[in-house]
Parts: structure tokens; C-alpha cells; sequence
């Protein structure tokens, strides 16, 4: 993570750094602080009621009804962006230390090609560390 401490976990929703949170829970790649969980439950039970969302026009995909930039001036963005590549960069970390696991147990790059919708050449070209 460019600028950033390599060991130091960040909330995937938040950006809070693991120093700054009583607790972090781990996914498969990404992050959640207990602050967050605690305003998720909070949604969940009614309590933290936002405006309710327009309704997607027919067709809309559901990436484009997540997309929750659209509403966002240029400052906003701005703030958001070192947040998105924080998780970006933890994310693409879990997925090389994964694949590294699964070389150790002798996968072959084919099957983690295939596992990840690429070819075997492209999985060995992101993954091997090789040039």
C-alpha cells in the first residue's frame, strides 16, 4: 500500500486503522470495525433510518444503483479516494497471499485461472512474481 504501513489492517467501510478501533473482523480480503458493525446494526434495526433511495430505473443494474458517488461533489470524491484505494490495495494483498497458499498446496495455474474467469498465462503473469 503506497504511503501506508503494509501491517496495518484499515476498516473496508471506513478507512479507521486498526489502532484507531476496540475491534477489527476479518473477511475474505476486506475489514470491518466495530464502529461500522455497530451503525450497520443500527440500520438494521431501524434506528439510523437514512432517506429512503429513489428506486433504480427499470433495468438498472445493481452496480449502478450502488454506486454511491453519484450523489458526490468533487470534494467529497476527493476525501473518498485514498479510503477506496486503501481497501483496494488490502483486497488485491488477500488475493496474491491466497494464491500464494494455493501454489504452496500445489494448485496448478490452470486451475487458478480458471478459478478466477482468467488463463493460466495471465494468473502466473499477476501472481508468480516473476517477470
Amino acid at each position: 500500500m503506497a504511503g501506508t504501513d503494509e501491517r496495518t489492517l484499515h476498516c473496508s467501510f471506513c478507512g479507521r486503522p486498526e489502532q484507531e478501533v476496540a475491534k477489527i473482523i476479518a473477511g475474505p480480503g476486506v475489514y470491518i470495525c466495530n464502529v461500522c458493525v455497530a451503525l450497520c446494526q443500527q440500520i438494521l434495526d431501524g434506528h439510523a433510518r437514512g432517506p429512503e433511495p429513489e428506486p433504480a430505473p427499470e433495468g438498472a443494474s445493481r452496480q449502478a444503483r450502488l454506486r454511491v458517488w453519484d450523489d458526490l461533489g468533487a470534494d467529497e470524491l476527493l476525501k473518498l479516494l485514498p479510503r477506496m484505494s486503501t481497501a483496494s490495495d488490502q483486497v488485491e494483498g488477500g488475493l496474491h497471499e491466497c494464491v500464494a497458499r494455493l501454489r504452496e498446496l500445489g494448485v496448478t495455474w490452470s486451475r487458478i485461472g480458471e478459478a478466477l474467469g482468467i488463463t493460466r498465462q495471465s494468473a502466473w503473469g499477476r501472481f508468480s512474481g516473476e517477470d
